[in-house]
């Protein structure tokens, strides 16, 4: 078989737990799906109407604090970055997932149990070339605060910028190429964060109702930091971000080559910029796979060994 197709799980993978802001449990599972599939939710707890929802840019409801999916019908799931992350950082194309709950479970805050699942299962390759979406021209939107820029690229490339008033994190930012199973070695277990000043503000308004400070989430105080056994990057918040702009970049609905850059954006800023890439006469085009372009995707090439173990801390 050409080794230029596209891929899916070899067998289901569960995960449970609660939604960081519903603090509702949920159980989610994966399952194989065919070539072209893509990548689809559904929610398995309704039991009439239409209970699937595409993972796609065009049905994200934007939101400042994680990426909802909303069909036509109004049956949504919450918090998919990180699963979404996961699944584009291990270059798998179709899968199912199916949730009984309206919010992804948030796990450690990362997409790290995510990935060692699905790697530990396997992944199953399917005899069709992979296509992918190509930037062509430069397109970026903007906030007063914030600004995301697609440029083009032969290959994902994510810069990030951000700068926290907090002591905790202060300025930081980071560039790295998506190939050779990146996301796994360097982004996959950096955690959500937040400021303690925003969990008040967030439970206040009913939200964060599953955020445990230092287990599923970090959380900065000034130079105070709640962070379990440690941070596990000196830059994790930063590494959180880009591991955030992956996954709403994965709503592409296939891979996207290009250049990503990001500074102080976030989840509604990211969805903006796809619109505005879907719109644009001429920015995009879209590509089948050569063994070339395929060597590039996020995934191709990792190995078990590069998976972060279950728990990494700065020394």
């Amino acid at each position: 078989m050409r080794h230029f197709v596209q891929n899916t799980l070899k067998a289901p993978v569960t995960f449970e737990g609660i939604g960081l802001h519903t603090g509702k449990p949920a159980k989610m599972v994966l399952f194989p799906a065919p070539a072209d599939h893509g990548i689809s939710f559904r929610r398995s707890d309704i039991a009439l109407g239409d209970t699937v929802i595409p993972a796609r840019w065009d049905m994200v409801e934007r939101t400042a604090l994680c990426t909802k999916l909303v069909n036509k019908a109004g049956v949504s799931v919450s918090t998919v970055e990180h699963i979404m992350a996961a699944l584009s950082g291990c270059g798998v194309h179709n899968a199912r997932v199916e949730i009984d709950g309206p919010e992804v479970p948030i796990m450690d805050g990362s997409s790290a149990e995510f990935v060692r699942k699905m790697m530990s299962t396997g992944i199953q390759r399917l005899a069709a070339p992979v296509r992918a979406w190509e930037v062509v021209k430069a397109v970026m939107v903007e906030t007063r605060e914030a600004r995301a820029t697609l440029l083009p690229c032969d290959r994902l490339k994510i810069s990030f910028e951000i700068d926290f008033a907090e002591q905790g994190i202060g300025r930081q930012s980071r560039e790295m190429d998506l190939r050779n199973g990146a996301f796994a070695r360097e982004l996959c277990d950096s955690r959500t964060f937040c400021r303690r000043a925003d969990v008040e503000a967030m439970q206040a308004n009913g939200l964060a109702l599953g955020g445990v400070p230092g287990e599923n989430a970090v959380v900065f105080d000034g130079a105070v930091i709640q962070a379990g056994a440690g941070l596990r990057h000196a830059d994790e918040p930063v590494r959180h971000k880009m591991l955030d702009a992956l996954g709403d970049l994965a709503l592409a609905g296939l891979p996207l080559f290009g250049h990503y850059v990001g500074e102080k954006a976030g989840h509604s800023l990211t969805n903006t910029l796809l619109r505005a890439l879907f719109s644009e006469p001429g920015a995009v085009r879209q590509v089948t796979c050569d063994p070339i372009l395929t060597a590039r995707l996020p995934g191709q090439g990792l190995v078990w060994s590069e998976i972060p173990a279950q728990v990494r801390r700065v020394a």
